[in-house]
């Protein structure tokens, strides 16, 4: 016998009086005493312990490689925070002045030894290049 037979009032040993889907339980005792007897049963498909073990494991092998989803996943939840998200992009450009600055000026040293050895060697061309330079 189906919860919905007991609710609807049909039932193989005898009807049950028609119910009103609005009234209360506790005024219906016939649907009460069938809800309360009413066991559920469910049964497990076959093989169902062996599928569970091999998805877990499935999904431990596959989370072990996309470690790099989890940090985007990190960046993308401390990026909610407005707070957080400034301070991340003002540290990022610091960084990046700083580094800029650093190139510019190795870049800047090596053209000015550049066009002080081009300048040398226009004023003597027999100017032979020092071995500390």
């Amino acid at each position: 016998m189906s919860g919905l037979e007991l609710a609807h009032g049909r039932s193989n040993r005898g009807a049950l009086p028609n119910v009103k889907m609005n009234d209360p339980i506790e005024s219906n005792e016939p649907l009460g005493r069938a809800l309360r007897e009413w066991k559920v049963a469910p049964s497990l498909p076959p093989r169902f312990q062996e599928e569970v073990w091999r998805r877990i494991g499935w999904a431990e092998v596959h989370r072990a490689s996309f470690w790099w989803s989890d940090i985007r996943h990190g960046i993308e939840v401390s990026f909610r925070r407005p707070a957080l998200a400034v301070s991340y992009v003002a540290a990022l450009l610091l960084i990046g002045l700083g580094l800029g600055m650093a190139q510019g000026r190795h870049a800047s040293a090596r053209m000015d030894e550049t066009l002080e050895t081009r300048y040398l060697h226009s004023i003597d061309p027999y100017l032979a290049p020092r071995p500390d330079r």
